[in-house]
């Protein structure tokens, strides 16, 4: 006998899964990447959500911790246009997952349709004959009492339909009808979206902080002799008084003699020039050592610990790199690029030259190994207690590299933190903080127009960049003084200070530098300081008068109180008739914080304008009375409408943080 043809491109029918989940966010490049929340945040998404035909579809949003054996469910709610939403809350510290399921709902279709037919005058009987029918199935599914009700239910609308169909309507339309049959629905038939989408979770420190970057080798009065970290032991009072809660120390290890920098960066140093603490590895040891002028580990250790009791935690320098000296050079050269005649590539910028600092060559059968070695490093400071580390320069190491790290050393260290120092290509920071650092330098020390800073900031708080870039705002940086610093004085320093406090969450200050306002630059057109603590050891006079230690301690102690200043996702920038100045507020609705920043640009001239409150946001009448309460001077105003006139002088104060009262 003949076998049947068979068509070879044919195919079986698909399940029908009558609903579409498109569109949905926040999803970061298809997927492939996390979002990032810190414990206690809420995951809201959105997805567009249909079907064929006009029956009525219902969605749930799918969570769980990715320890957790089975999915929890957040309702979604119809927003516009087949656009729904839903949210949950960040509740412990570890990955989550989240996804998205629908399905038609033939009770929400069979009550709208009922309806309308009453309503038109149509006969109902067999409707609700219907509904009975889904009350009764619906009734298999539920238990206890529920059951019961839903059996109840049935009997009445079978009943009703032969006898009175205005009650019978009235019994469909009845509140509780719904809230039962809900709890049950028929989602044998449902789409479930083929992606598991995840959630990086770190602790609120992720979040919010302020950060006090400090040379340790500096805490000290005699510029011959190194501080120590005993010595830093006296500053954690003035810090934690700051308000501060990170302490970042430049890299502590020992510091190589070959090709050394001398003061000021000169390639000639004298006999006592320390170096730079970027040129790591010496006799004494690398990345796992300590320079002996700073102490011993335990003194580090009781650096920890003291600092912890003060509410702060050290954050430490990460530079994968070594100076010629370092035991890496010698003990496994196939480690480094070699030039043909046989010496090692040092680290260039051109025509920038770094003679004292050896990159590592990550390409070739020795990556592997490597790779071990370097992330054994941060596993061994985290072994000694510290979490946070702030990253020199990882833009210039693959970025696979980084994604395996991250991941390896949270695997163990849950609570890790990791601060990248990019100034990059903002695809290039982008990625990175896709493949796990939780925070991230910017340009804001760059943007300084009214402009340019609201752009940029509306940038990185908006989705889908604010899904996974953690921005901390630096206004200077050891390797940066910009012009504005330098021609604008003290106004600058206070400004630019009030604006990377209050439209970031996470902020930092190079110091003393800065509440002493330092600006002197080594050479006009340069970004670098003159004798740059890079190079020196620095002598600091922290008790000026002329200090700005107590508006720093005030600005602090101000975010603190203000849980609207301990978020990025409400910044909105709001119109003020002047370009020399900027409006911007923040708010939190749980606890109710309404905060409107206003901040003049300019450093040499007083400047006025008009500044438009938004009234519906901060949850008052177009035309209502209210005071705003200047948290930096105490004193308060009496404002009406959405209208109101502001002045600054940058010789007293440029600017207000204006706590808004109803």
């Amino acid at each position: 006998m003949q076998s049947p043809k068979t068509e070879p491109n044919k195919t079986v029918p698909p399940p029908i899964r009558r609903p579409a989940i498109e569109g949905v966010a926040p999803e970061i490049d298809a997927g492939e990447f996390p979002i990032k929340r810190t414990v206690g945040e809420n995951v809201v998404v959105q997805a567009d959500i249909f079907a064929d035909g006009h029956d009525v579809v219902n969605a749930a949003l799918l969570y769980r911790a990715e320890s957790e054996g089975k999915w929890r469910e957040a309702p979604m709610r119809f927003v516009d246009n087949d656009r729904w939403q839903g949210q949950f809350r960040i509740a412990a510290q570890e990955t989550h997952l989240y996804s998205i399921e629908a399905w038609v709902d033939p009770f929400q279709t069979w009550i709208r349709g009922l309806i309308k037919k009453y309503d038109a005058g149509q006969d109902v009987a067999s409707d609700l004959l219907v509904g009975a029918d889904l009350a009764w199935t619906a009734s298999k599914r539920a238990t206890g009492a529920d059951a019961r009700s839903l059996t109840n239910f049935a009997a009445q609308l079978t009943t009703k339909s032969k006898t009175d169909l205005a009650a019978g309507v009235a019994t469909a339309r009845k509140d509780e009808l719904a809230a039962v049959i809900l709890r049950y629905p028929d989602r044998s038939e449902s789409t479930v979206y083929e992606k598991q989408l995840v959630v990086s979770v770190d602790r609120q420190k992720a979040r919010f902080s302020a950060w006090y970057e400090m040379f340790p080798r500096s805490c000290t009065g005699d510029p011959q002799k190194s501080g120590t970290f005993r010595d830093c032991l006296a500053r954690l009072d003035l810090i934690a008084q700051m308000g501060f809660d990170v302490l970042y120390l430049p890299p502590i290890h020992p510091i190589g003699i070959t090709e050394r920098k001398g003061r000021n960066n000169s390639t000639n140093p004298a006999p006592d020039d320390k170096g730079s603490p970027w040129a790591i590895g010496a006799a004494e040891g690398g990345h796992k050592a300590i320079h002996p002028e700073l102490g011993t580990l335990e003194d580090f250790r009781v650096l920890l610990s003291k600092a912890s009791e003060k509410g702060i935690e050290i954050a430490l320098d990460i530079a994968y790199q070594c100076s010629p000296d370092h035991p890496y050079v010698k003990e496994h050269p196939e480690w480094f690029l070699h030039r043909p005649d046989g010496s090692v590539q040092y680290a260039e910028n051109p025509p920038k030259k770094y003679q004292d600092i050896y990159p590592f060559h990550f390409e070739g059968k020795a990556a592997a190994a490597l790779c071990e070695e370097l992330q054994s490093v941060v596993l061994y400071w985290a072994k000694q207690g510290v979490r946070i580390f702030r990253v020199d320069n990882p833009h210039t190491k693959p970025l696979p590299f980084w994604q395996w790290l991250i991941a390896e050393v949270r695997r163990e260290y849950p609570d890790a933190i990791f601060l990248a120092e990019a100034f990059t290509r903002p695809k290039l920071m982008y990625r990175l903080a896709k493949l796990g650092f939780a925070q991230s330098y910017t340009y804001f020390a760059w943007r300084n127009s009214k402009a340019e800073l609201t752009a940029y900031l509306t940038e990185l708080t908006t989705p889908p960049v604010s899904e996974f870039f953690g921005m901390n705002l630096w206004p200077n940086t050891p390797d940066i003084l910009t012009a504005a610093f330098q021609t604008g004085g003290r106004p600058v320093f206070i400004s630019r200070l009030v604006l990377a406090a209050t439209l970031s969450a996470s902020y930092g200050i190079y110091s003393p530098a800065y509440e002493l306002c330092e600006n002197r630059a080594v050479a006009t057109g340069s970004e670098e300081y003159l004798d740059s603590e890079k190079y020196q050891i620095r002598i600091w006079d922290i008790d000026r008068a002329d200090s700005l230690r107590g508006l720093i301690t005030d600005v602090n102690r101000i975010r603190r109180e203000n849980p609207a200043l301990q978020r990025n996702e409400r910044l909105r920038f709001q119109r003020l008739d002047n370009d020399q100045m900027i409006a911007y507020s923040k708010v939190t609705e749980h606890p109710p914080n309404r905060i409107l920043v206003v901040v003049n640009l300019d450093p040499r001239n007083i400047q006025s304008g008009f500044v438009e409150v938004p009234m519906q946001e901060f949850g008052l009448a177009p035309d209502a009375e209210f005071e705003v309460e200047d948290l930096l001077t105490g004193a308060s105003y009496r404002w009406r409408g959405s209208r109101n006139y502001v002045e600054l002088n940058p010789e007293k104060l440029p600017a207000h943080i204006l706590r808004v009262r109803p």
